[in-house]
């Protein structure tokens, strides 16, 4: 049976792979840019919420503590005249870029262990290039992008925006496969 340790080589590989990758979809095409939009009234909205320093968190608008709450008129009447949405407020200052592209490139480390680990499970040693690409490929697929779905389905993320977050988890799985059926123990 194949070892764990014989697959660090792609395991890290792959997690450089789609780690740049993702830096040139981010900074380079960024197609991603045209999902967000300004407020007309962002300086507004910023000083509303400033006024009572809320902590940072997640925040739904309007606010239902619970499904008995929700039928009330006028929980109903709320719903109606607007706005619903949901909202994440993070700390104050300046966004610092390395402890999330630290966080991001060891999540990457963490896609290609479990890939590794099912194919660890499923594959013997001496597999063909294609055998072991699918079944990376499948793993990495599923980690990267099927748990953007969640997020149209059940917070209103548009639909577009989770679709090319499933074109990136389909150009990573592709990277983290190919990376592992190249280096595949033979």
């Amino acid at each position: 049976m194949l070892s764990l340790s014989n697959l660090w080589l792609p395991i890290l590989l792959s997690a450089v792979f789609v780690f740049l990758a993702s830096s040139l979809i981010h900074m380079v095409f960024k197609y991603h840019n045209s999902e967000y939009r300004q407020l007309a009234n962002e300086d507004e909205v910023r000083d509303a919420i400033r006024k009572h320093s809320p902590a940072p968190g997640q925040y739904v608008l309007p606010y239902c503590a619970d499904m008995k709450e929700m039928g009330s008129e006028a929980m109903k009447q709320k719903y109606l005249d607007g706005p619903l949405g949901f909202l994440t407020l993070r700390p104050n200052g300046v966004p610092k870029m390395g402890p999330s592209l630290i966080s991001w490139f060891l999540f990457t480390v963490l896609v290609s262990l479990f890939a590794a680990y099912i194919c660890h499970v499923t594959l013997p040693t001496k597999m063909h290039y294609l055998t072991v690409f699918r079944v990376v490929g499948s793993a990495a697929f599923m980690a990267y992008g099927l748990g953007t779905i969640p997020g149209a389905i059940w917070m209103s993320r548009p639909w577009s925006a989770v679709f090319k977050e499933l074109v990136d988890a389909l150009i990573y799985a592709l990277l983290t496969a190919g990376t592992f059926g190249w280096l595949w123990p033979r």
